[in-house]
């Protein structure tokens, strides 16, 4: 098995690529031979030392890919040798070589590529579940993506465009604005030159949005929320703006903590509004509810719906490269490594 390994925390440098012994399947278990996998910002935070949930080093990161399955581990009965699949891995996924349980893995369209495969559970899953199951988007609706060109953004996107009369705004580099409009985006706003506050505001009429979709964290929570419209919805997933590229600096990811604002029940009570959180890698054990959307985003891309963008990729020895793409936020769409 080769996988790509974080030594120890710090910049790119610290990637390696090893080779130790092929897994063996457990009961309940498929073994992969992965043509793909996909790569996130979590996983660049994790090898900076700033993810709190990711294994000490030296480790092996990753959550999502897609590849063939070659072995199976007793008891399982709905999936064979050499079917394709898309498979689901809390941590180790960076590997030509995955053990997932048999629910985890997902029998893949024989249109779809490995590349494309890898792209879709961590974006698709997180987009899919913000949108329809804690905030239940519907017509009428107005909705602000933040990183909207990124994986989760893109997803965010086209996933908006299955309900009719949305409004959506999203803030990337301007250089990004017609990325975003040719998946979906009404509004691309450029945070650089342009407080998206008053940008929205000044398009809405004076009004904000039902839904913010928030990975940035610090500050930006709390002009999310002042955005919002009455009855609407923060989501939080990720605190992206703790990172900056290379090593980690403490003192900035700290910065940012501090500016996270205590929402306070009776407050947002009185405001008619909500905050949610989501870390779709903490409901991998959810498959009774990960699973049907999984189902419905494998159908979505059946009928030409939804379509990972694939921004670049890398074969493992370059890892380097990709976790750079990802952390100097050069990418439009998926980052995914290859074996």
């Amino acid at each position: 098995m080769r996988a790509v390994w974080i030594r120890k925390h710090g910049g790119p440098e610290v990637l390696e690529v090893r080779e130790t012994p092929d897994p063996e399947p457990q009961a309940g278990e498929v073994r992969v031979r992965a043509n793909a996998v996909g790569l996130n910002f979590a996983e660049v935070t994790a090898r900076q030392g700033l993810y709190p949930d990711a294994p000490k080093p030296p480790c092996v990161v990753g959550y999502e890919g897609a590849g063939v399955i070659d072995a199976l581990g007793p008891g399982v009965t709905s999936l064979r040798v050499g079917q394709r699949v898309i498979f689901m891995k809390r941590f180790g996924a960076h590997a030509d070589v995955v053990c997932v349980p048999e629910i985890q893995a997902i029998p893949m369209p024989d249109s779809m590529s490995f590349e494309e495969g890898a792209a879709i559970p961590v974006n698709y899953l997180t987009a899919y579940h913000m949108l329809f199951r804690i905030s239940r988007v519907r017509s009428g609706d107005s909705v602000l993506v933040h990183m909207v060109a990124g994986g989760v953004g893109t997803a965010a996107m086209q996933l908006c465009r299955t309900v009719d009369g949305l409004t959506t705004f999203g803030t990337c580099s301007a250089s990004k604005h017609d990325y975003a409009r040719s998946h979906g985006c009404q509004h691309p706003i450029d945070y650089r030159t342009k407080d998206y506050v008053e940008e929205v505001r000044r398009i809405q009429g004076g009004r904000g949005v039902d839904y913010v979709f928030d990975p940035l964290g610090g500050p930006d929570w709390k002009k999310g929320y002042s955005l919002l419209n009455e009855s609407g919805m923060m989501v939080c997933f990720g605190m992206a703006n703790v990172q900056v590229p290379g090593k980690r600096r403490l003192l900035h990811a700290l910065g940012q903590v501090l500016q996270i604002p205590k929402f306070d029940p009776m407050k947002m009570m009185g405001d008619n509004k909500g905050v949610a959180g989501l870390n779709v890698g903490h409901l991998w054990h959810r498959l009774d509810m990960l699973r049907p959307e999984m189902d419905e985003l494998v159908r979505l891309y059946e009928k030409g719906v939804v379509k990972p963008h694939l921004d670049s990729v890398h074969p493992f020895e370059k890892a380097a490269d990709a976790f750079a793409r990802i952390e100097h936020g050069k990418n439009v769409g998926k980052v995914v490594m290859v074996p």
